[in-house]
């Protein structure tokens, strides 16, 4: 159940932040920062509102996220793919055991490992058929027939 509660918060994060700042112009940082800031006051109002677990991780998860959705629209245009992003970013932050232990700018790099990751995996998925033709090109000067 935890783990479905961050993944929750994972896409919340992401796409909040998206949606105030492009949908309701407070701009990437203030839409960011005032989000995770109504989170962390709440989760320090309110420290055991959830398990010890949720409140530790939840504002972590929804800070990291909303890294997410700072992305401009131009370059990210779905919500379906921010959500994706968000659900990965909480998969890696779940599953990095201590990899990114005493290293700054932690929750940073694990959202543009996400981010990154998503946006190149939808341009493969959208590009399938034109990247198969130009590697059948490649192979063919390179190695002859394809066959």
């Amino acid at each position: 159940m935890n783990t479905f509660i961050l993944i929750i918060t994972g896409i919340l994060g992401a796409t909040l932040t998206h949606f105030v700042s492009e949908h309701l112009r407070f701009g990437a940082v203030k839409a960011s920062a005032l989000l995770s800031l109504i989170v962390g006051l709440f989760f320090y109002a309110f420290p055991n509102l959830l398990n010890g677990y949720l409140t530790e991780h939840l504002p972590i998860v929804f800070v990291g996220t909303s890294f997410i959705g700072m992305v401009s629209a131009k370059t990210l245009k779905s919500y379906t793919l921010l959500a994706i992003a968000g659900t990965l970013f909480t998969g890696i932050y779940i599953t990095k055991s201590h990899v990114f232990d005493g290293y700054g700018g932690a929750l940073g790099a694990l959202a543009f490992i996400a981010l990154v990751t998503t946006m190149g995996f939808a341009f493969v998925v959208s590009n399938s058929a034109k990247i198969r033709r130009k590697v059948v090109l490649v192979w063919e000067k390179v190695f002859g027939s394809w066959e």
